[in-house]
Order: C-alpha cells, then structure tokens, then sequence
C-alpha cells in the first residue's frame, strides 16, 4: 500500500475523497485501486479518465497528483483474493484499503462505476463514469492506472516470455496464445475462464 498527505496544503471544506480501480479484467495480477482527496484550491490540468491518456501524460499526472493532491492512497487485492472473492469482491476490498489507508479520514466518498465498497465509515456514492467527471475520481483513476502498469512490469521481469509488458494481463491474442503455450504462471488468476480451463484440461488427464 502506497499512501501520502501533504499537511502544507489547506484543508478542503469536506474531505470528499474520489476512488478508482484498475485491473478488473486481465487475467493475471492484483487489482489495484486508489482513493485521492484534493484540496478545494488544487487544480490539475489535464485530469481525466485514465484510458483516455497515453502512458505518458498518466505517468507524468500520477507524478503532479502525488505532490499536489492532500491525500492519497493505492491498494490492491491479491490473485489469492480474487480467485477466493471473485473479482467483485476483490475490487470492492482493494477500494476499501484505499480509503482506509488515507491518512486523513474522508467524510465522503465518490466511487466510479455503479457500486460502492461496503464496510467505510463514512457515506459513499457511486457516480457512473466518474473518472471522467470528477477530478479526484480521475485522480484516482490515474494512481491506480499507473500502479498497475508497474507491477506489469515487475511481472515482465519475473516471467518475460508471457508479455506482460505489451498485453498487461489482459486477454489479446498473444496473451492467450503464450498461456496455451507455457501454461499459466503463479500471477494468473485460476478463477478466470481461460486460465480455468487449463487446470481443467488437466485434470482430464
């Protein structure tokens, strides 16, 4: 968990904190999720959805939100908890770590998609595309995006024949093809359809 507050910057009027994830839908990986709170006064030019961005421009807003923002907070759920949750219940715990892990606690919080974790001590609100509404949403977007990316990479440097690197996990023609080829590796999620039926496979044998 990675968690910042920058006590030189003012307090905003309501501690409205914005929550995102990344990394619902690949098939390798933890999910990562983060919770950021902005100062009324901060403005970051440039903040929107992070699918919307290049690599760069996320890289270089994760940067400014880092420094910039009051608070700020990435989590994640394992592979282990996923395959045990499902990948609902794994996203929902990675966005309740984050709020949890703010250093200063929200009195609201602003959730991209259509559910909010369960479980916060404050209320929550779901708000449908979110990420490319409201700066702190599109915040966390960004830190959650870019967290994700790197332990894509890390994943890379442990097992560079998958492609990590390129497919981040998710389910491209290449990503499929080495998992046919190789096998899954400890990073795949089991719960998942195309890594499932490898085990399956196997157990037909």
């Amino acid at each position: 968990m990675q968690t910042s507050l920058f006590a030189d910057l003012s307090m905003p009027q309501v501690l409205c904190a914005g929550v995102d994830e990344a990394g619902r839908g690949p098939l390798a990986g933890p999910v990562f999720a983060a919770a950021v709170i902005l100062a009324d006064d901060v403005k970051i030019d440039g903040l929107n959805d992070s699918k919307k961005l290049t690599a760069a421009r996320r890289e270089h807003l994760a940067v400014e939100v880092r420094e910039r923002a009051f608070a700020w907070c990435i989590a994640s759920a394992s592979v282990a908890e996923i395959d045990q949750l499902n990948i609902l219940g794994a996203t929902m715990l990675a966005m309740r770590r984050a709020c949890e892990g703010l250093q200063q606690a929200p009195q609201q919080v602003l959730v991209d998609g259509n559910q909010v974790p369960t479980g916060l001590s404050c209320a929550a609100q779901y708000v449908i595309g979110g990420d490319a509404k409201i700066p702190s949403i599109s915040a966390a977007s960004i830190l959650a995006k870019t967290a994700r990316d790197a332990y894509c990479d890390e994943m890379h440097l442990r097992f560079p024949d998958y492609g990590f690197d390129r497919h981040r996990g998710y389910a491209t023609a290449l990503h499929l093809e080495r998992l046919l080829d190789l096998g899954p590796c400890e990073e795949h999620r089991r719960s998942f359809a195309p890594v499932r039926r490898h085990y399956e496979a196997l157990m037909v044998i």
